[in-house]
């Protein structure tokens, strides 16, 4: 993969998953991410040492918990991973019953296609997430879970605000998971750790998740996160150094910690 553009981005979870993989005591396991991170010819030492691939790894880890949560409750419902990268949520947390998308861009699809085919239960879409016609293409029926990481600050606001409507509109009564920056992050992004490593910028700066919900009628935020306030369930499962990670966090009360959250919606049902 060439260097620069929103694509590069999706080297960075990849690594994080596989420098995790490769350690002592991994959060989560994914030898998959070590397998592509060894066969794309990329640079990735920039981006080592940094404490954002541990944030990635959180990040990662209670998305994984919410589909987790969905498919215990809805075990044949659909899970549509928008803006998916080389994601491998479906390796970690498929039940073996459930219908799998897979979205991205058509140059990312056609990196995933290197490691990943359709199957009877999944299917890889090649669209942006802006793109209107894409969930014409999904067939497998709800309850739907709409799994965007990653992905949303990179828009602006109006195409944001654009494929939410979209989605309450295609999957009623959806749950969406969607991280978000707080604007002082946005506009400090120059500095970050992982970002200022590449061309990619986040456009979206999002002062409040409760915005969102403000809306279109009928969207509710569920939950909201930041790495400082993760679900104690999940915690309990991270290893001592993750734990004692979030301890120090909590105390420093850091902005650029702090503006990140991670956020779960239930888009409206029709009626």
């Amino acid at each position: 993969m060439t260097e620069g553009g929103v694509e590069e981005t999706v080297l960075i979870p990849l690594y994080a998953r596989a420098v995790e993989t490769t350690g002592p005591d991994p959060a989560l396991r994914d030898p998959r991410a070590v397998e592509m991170v060894d066969a794309i010819d990329y640079d990735y030492r920039k981006f080592d040492g940094q404490p954002s691939l541990r944030g990635a790894v959180m990040r990662t880890a209670l998305f994984d918990l919410w589909t987790r949560d969905f498919l215990a409750e809805h075990p044949e419902g659909t899970v549509i991973e928008v803006g998916t990268g080389l994601n491998t949520r479906f390796e970690r947390t498929d039940n073996g019953r459930a219908r799998w998308y897979d979205l991205d861009l058509p140059e990312v699809v056609a990196l995933r296609r290197r490691f990943f085919e359709d199957t009877a239960r999944r299917t890889m879409i090649a669209a942006s997430a802006t793109d209107r016609s894409w969930p014409d293409l999904v067939t497998g029926e709800g309850p739907h879970l709409v799994s965007a990481e990653a992905v949303l600050a990179f828009l602006p606001e109006e195409e944001v605000r654009q494929v939410v409507g979209m989605l309450a509109e295609r999957f009623p009564g959806a749950l969406l998971a969607a991280d978000s920056a707080g604007p002082a992050l946005v506009h400090a992004q120059q500095d970050h750790d992982v970002l200022s490593k590449v061309e990619a910028r986040m456009r979206w700066a999002c002062e409040d998740p409760a915005e969102v919900a403000g809306w279109y009628q009928g969207v509710e935020l569920l939950s909201s996160h930041t790495m400082t306030s993760l679900p104690r369930r999940l915690v309990e499962g991270l290893p001592r150094a993750y734990r004692d990670t979030v301890e120090e966090l909590a105390v420093l009360r850091l902005p650029q910690v702090e503006q990140y959250r991670m956020n779960l919606y239930r888009l409206p049902s029709h009626g």
